[in-house]
């Protein structure tokens, strides 16, 4: 008997490395999205999903239903490698091609924008689970037709600003970008694409460069169109304060060890994906270690890091309390029998 309850310590022990490997192999998330200047997924979400004050943001919880915008800070791709332009269709754009988040892609002149001039800009991107990456910013061309659906042929072919693990303040990740000169209403594409995994977040960020000429989509329906008669500014975005992303966590179902409220379809369709072949115009894949234009890549933050230290510390601290769980039972048990 005694025999062998030293072999199940023993295995006990044992299995205890295995189970470290476990812990340290899971997965390990990033999430956010671009707050300065405001994504529009930040802006349904800071107006209530629920409650949503804009015209625009009234027809995307309408399209997609509140919890997408519960679920602001995952609008991703799971396996997106760099492989951006290959996985996610034209139209598509601002909802990285889910379904989940279908309506941040209507075609619309009148989505909560952000006032933005040409020249240097610091951009923020709420991080609210930090990882390593790298950041790239594109603008939209001329002649951006906001009542058209977003193709990949409308925006810039080069990234205006790329920037590699920025500089993590107050929870944002913060750096410099010199802005092309506009004028009117774009659209600014944001692809943050992790070092430390194959997931990639995407983000549109309305923009107004001087007066808002509040151009008009066919129809001006509220389901796809802009303000009626096209005449009226659209409204300023706002993102979302502290305390309202503390108050709808509850509400939330991003997981930042997964992939929060993809339903199983849809993950699938993410993980086997396929990638196609690169079109005309096309720009390469995100370069994690290209160098940060305008220094600001240096003295860069280390932010995020992988999840496994914080897994591999609870992993030894729980398998070393079963360890002496079980030593500390056996010894009593041998006492008691002698």
């Amino acid at each position: 008997m005694i025999a062998r309850r030293k072999v199940a310590a023993v295995a006990v022990l044992g299995a205890a490395p295995l189970a470290l490997v476990g812990l340290a192999a899971g997965p390990a998330a990033a999430h956010g999205s671009m707050t300065d200047p405001v994504s529009r997924v930040s802006a349904c979400y800071a107006e209530g999903p629920e409650s949503p004050q804009s015209a625009a943001c009234k027809a995307a919880v309408a399209a997609s239903g509140a919890q997408a915008f519960y679920d602001w800070n995952e609008v991703n791709i799971g396996n997106a490698a760099g492989n951006h332009r290959g996985l996610i269709p034209d139209g598509k754009l601002c909802s990285a091609g889910r379904d989940k988040y279908k309506g941040l892609d209507l075609p619309r002149a009148d989505w909560p924008a952000s006032k933005l001039t040409a020249g240097n800009h610091t951009f923020h991107y709420k991080g609210t689970a930090p990882h390593k990456g790298s950041f790239e910013l594109y603008i939209t061309k001329d002649g951006y037709d906001p009542s058209q659906p977003l193709k990949w042929s409308d925006l810039e072919a080069q990234p205006f600003a790329k920037v590699t693990d920025p500089q993590l303040v107050n929870g944002e990740y913060v750096f410099d970008g010199a802005v092309p000169a506009k004028s009117g209403r774009h659209l600014i594409y944001s692809i943050w694409q992790r070092s430390d995994s194959p997931e990639a977040f995407y983000t549109c960020s309305d923009v107004v460069f001087g007066a808002d000429n509040g151009g008009s989509a066919p129809g001006g329906s509220e389901e796809g169109g802009s303000q009626e008669g096209g005449s009226a500014p659209a409204p300023v975005a706002s993102a979302p304060t502290d305390e309202q992303i503390e108050a709808g966590t509850d509400e939330s179902t991003v997981d930042h060890g997964g992939h929060g409220g993809d339903s199983p379809e849809e993950h699938v369709e993410h993980t086997e994906a396929q990638p196609e072949t690169q079109t005309e115009g096309q720009s390469p894949a995100a370069d994690a270690n290209a160098p940060a234009p305008n220094g600001a890549g240096e003295n860069l933050a280390e932010t995020g890091g992988s999840d496994s230290s914080s897994y591999l510390a609870m992993g030894g601290a729980a398998a070393l309390a079963i360890g002496a769980a079980v030593l500390f039972g056996t010894v009593r048990r041998r006492a008691a029998n002698r």
